[in-house]
C-alpha cells in the first residue's frame, strides 16, 4: 500500500518488454539504501516487487496483465519514472490510500498554464466516471491528486510547482498516457450503496410476490372475492 507521495524520480536503465515476460531495471539514489529484495515499490503508480538489487539499481518483473493494463509497456531506456516505497504503520499518510492497482490508462488531452496555475485535463473511460468526484482523490502515475473538476469522460487537476518539479508530470505533454487509479474508498462506497439498493429492490419484489400469493390463498378460501 502507498500514499501517493512520490519520494524520488528514477531513471530506467534497462528494458526488456514483451506481452509474455517483461523486466525493467531502474536507477535511484535517495531511496536505494533502504530497498530490499521482495519489497513492494510503486513505479509510475504500479505496485511491483523488487527482484534484483545492485550498483544503485533495482530490477522488477512485469506480469502480462500489468503489461497490458498500464503504461509500463511504453517504457524506454532513459525514461523517468515516479517511485514510492510502500508505507508502514509509522508512515504519515500525506496523500490517500493507494494500492498500486491501476484501473486504466488515461490520456492528457489539455494543459493550461496561466497565472500560476497548471491545469491538466485527463480523459478516461465511461466505466470510471462513477468513482470520480469533484474535490475527491485520484492517483495519476502514482501521484495522489485532488480532482479540480469533472466533465463527461474527463477530469481536471491543478498542479502546484512543487509537484511539477518533483514528479514526472512536469515533463508530460498533450496526448501522453498516464496510469489512473481511482480512490479505493469510492469503489467500496459505490459497491455498498449498489448492493444495498439491489437488496432493497429485491426485498420489495419478493414482498409483492408474497402479497399476490396471499390474495390468491384468501380468494381460494372464499374470504375475499
Amino acid at each position: 500500500m502507498f500514499s501517493g507521495i512520490i519520494e524520488e524520480i528514477g531513471i530506467v536503465k534497462k528494458v526488456r518488454l514483451s506481452p509474455e515476460k517483461s523486466f525493467i531495471r531502474i536507477f535511484c539514489k535517495k531511496i536505494y539504501e533502504d530497498l530490499k529484495l521482495g519489497d513492494s515499490i510503486s513505479v509510475d503508480g504500479v505496485c511491483l516487487t523488487i527482484s534484483e538489487i545492485g550498483h544503485g539499481l533495482f530490477g522488477v518483473d512485469i506480469l502480462p496483465e500489468t503489461y497490458e493494463k498500464t503504461t509500463l509497456k511504453y517504457l524506454k531506456v532513459g525514461r523517468k519514472v515516479n517511485l514510492e516505497r510502500s508505507i508502514t504503520l509509522g508512515t504519515l499518510l500525506g496523500g490517500h490510500i493507494v494500492l498500486g492497482h491501476v484501473d486504466e490508462v488515461g490520456k492528457i488531452i489539455k494543459i493550461k498554464r496561466e497565472r500560476g496555475s497548471n491545469i491538466f485535463e485527463i480523459s478516461h473511460s465511461p466505466e470510471l466516471a462513477k468513482y470520480i468526484v469533484k474535490k475527491g482523490s485520484i492517483t495519476v502515475d502514482g501521484i495522489s491528486l485532488t480532482i479540480m473538476d469533472v466533465f463527461i469522460r474527463k477530469f481536471s487537476i491543478n498542479l502546484i510547482p512543487y509537484t511539477l518539479k518533483n514528479t514526472t508530470l512536469g515533463n508530460k505533454s498533450i496526448n501522453d498516457n498516464v496510469n489512473l487509479e481511482v480512490d479505493v474508498l469510492a469503489k467500496y462506497c459505490y459497491k455498498f450503496i449498489s448492493d444495498r439498493y439491489k437488496n432493497t429492490s429485491d426485498r420489495y419484489k419478493n414482498k409483492e410476490i408474497t402479497n399476490n400469493n396471499l390474495k390468491k390463498k384468501l380468494k381460494d378460501l372464499g374470504i375475499v372475492s
